[in-house]
């Protein structure tokens, strides 16, 4: 049996939190609007489908898919409305605002997949073209013309319209404004609508349904049917090339990156924050854009040791404010530490080494046939050198060299040669024996103690 929670919270299913979000949005009654053009848009696309299936045209087809593309451009806008409801939660701390650029830039996509669709299909109708009917083209042109055209232009939605103007202009914008340039040259009380740059929706649908004019009088008048393929791959082409900035500018807000147009009024403000009383540096900066028109960032100060934080604070995002709405600043004291000069005398023998140092002897077990005084290679028959005198064998432990002479200044070393009986009477004493054997070496009285007492007197 499992554990019963008398107040465990109910779980909303998927549906379920879709249909209160809905409800929260039809609530408000500038909602109403759009959904009121959603509607009339469903049922324009079923006619224009069914008027496209009895005509055999993909040049209305694809005129039909910009219809598709004004149900979702309407869809985008009342997530628009939703997010400006919707207040900032635990989970998603910086808002909803994302939804929006997810929401355009799924639109733009999907736009241009129905447009490669178009491509495939009129690809296919080049080798094997069919018969077009005439009766209705026309008549759903003006009807799909007339429907964006007044859908685009009686309600305002905000994420396209900042899309439409901060993206990359299409190369159908640019070969009109290169044509309204020389009209306006002619005629300048049209600059004013065809400059600087035209609506990329409204030029699309006027410019597909200009295509879709000529197709008709063309099958009309010689019966060239190939003109509607023609006319499918053009519509088809300028939906790409429309929709393609857009989705990249989109797509690059979704990437958290910095934009382009914004980077030397960072860098400006940056230096200007730089200089300002008690800053030492700025790094870690980072800026993003978290929604169309917001920007986000976060940004690491260290400041003197002796700076007051919360003016600094307060100076800091003021200057950042006017460009970074959703600001993080972190402030930070400078983290060096002076060296301090220790006051407390040192002792005498602070700089000596223990009275008892081991020095190892180096192992005199190099070789078989090494000669053990001369470390020189000797024959195995060959006698030992008459000038060895009591061997203590291939095998010394490490020893302790005694010492008995007072050494100057603690450091242990004696100077000058000491005379070959000294040398002789010397002895090496091996730590828990007590023996002691003398025998001629190289060194010459190598001390074990350095430093002497607080007398002079060398320590016993």
């Amino acid at each position: 049996k499992g554990t019963i929670h008398m107040f465990r919270k109910s779980q909303r299913s998927l549906v379920g939190k879709l249909t209160h979000e809905f409800r929260l949005v039809a609530a408000d009654r500038r909602s109403w609007k759009i959904l009121l053009f959603g509607a009339i848009n469903l049922i324009c696309i079923g006619f224009l489908l069914m008027w496209c299936s009895s005509t055999n045209s993909i040049a209305l087809t694809a005129y039909t898919y910009l219809t598709i593309f004004d149900l979702f451009s309407l869809i985008t806008c009342l997530i628009s409305y939703w997010v400006m409801m919707k207040k900032p939660s635990p989970v998603y701390s910086f808002g909803f605002e994302r939804f929006e650029v997810l929401a355009v830039f799924a639109s733009t996509v999907l736009a241009q997949l129905g447009a490669l669709f178009i491509l495939k299909e009129s690809a296919e109708r080049f080798l094997e073209q069919p018969e077009i009917h005439t009766g209705r083209l026309l008549v759903g042109t003006f009807v799909a013309l007339f429907f964006n055209l007044f859908t685009m232009l009686s309600i305002r939605n905000k994420p396209f319209a900042y899309v439409s103007e901060a993206a990359s202009t299409s190369w159908l914008q640019e070969h009109v404004a290169d044509l309204s340039r020389s009209i306006c040259g002619i005629i300048p009380g049209l600059s004013s609508i065809f400059l600087p740059r035209m609506n990329p929706f409204v030029l699309i649908d006027i410019a597909g349904a200009l295509a879709l004019c000529i197709t008709y009088m063309l099958i009309e008048i010689n019966n060239y049917f190939a003109a509607d393929t023609a006319s499918a791959i053009a519509i088809a082409l300028m939906t790409f090339g429309t929709m393609y900035p857009m989705s990249v500018y989109s797509g690059k807000v979704l990437l958290q990156t910095t934009p382009p147009h914004v980077i030397g009024q960072l860098d400006k403000l940056l230096r200007e924050v730089s200089t300002l009383d008690g800053v030492l540096e700025v790094r870690n900066e980072h800026f993003w854009t978290l929604g169309f028109g917001t920007l986000a960032g976060s940004v690491h100060v260290r400041i003197r040791r002796d700076a007051n934080e919360q003016m600094v604070l307060a100076h800091v995002t003021n200057r950042l404010y006017t460009l970074v709405s959703t600001l993080t600043v972190q402030i930070f004291k400078d983290d060096w530490i002076r060296p301090t000069l220790s006051s407390v005398p040192i002792a005498n023998n602070i700089l000596n080494i223990s009275d008892h140092h081991v020095i190892p002897m180096p192992s005199l077990k190099a070789a078989d046939n090494s000669n053990p005084v001369t470390s020189t290679p000797a024959k195995p028959s060959s006698p030992p050198p008459e000038f060895s005198f009591n061997t203590p064998g291939k095998n010394v432990s490490p020893v302790i060299l005694l010492n008995t002479q007072t050494r100057p200044y603690g450091l242990g070393f004696n100077h000058g040669s000491a005379p070959y009986s000294s040398v002789l009477s010397q002895g090496f004493g091996i730590p828990g024996m007590g023996a002691t054997q003398g025998f001629r070496t190289g060194l010459t009285n190598v001390p074990s103690r350095y430093g002497t007492n607080a007398r002079g007197q060398p320590r016993p």
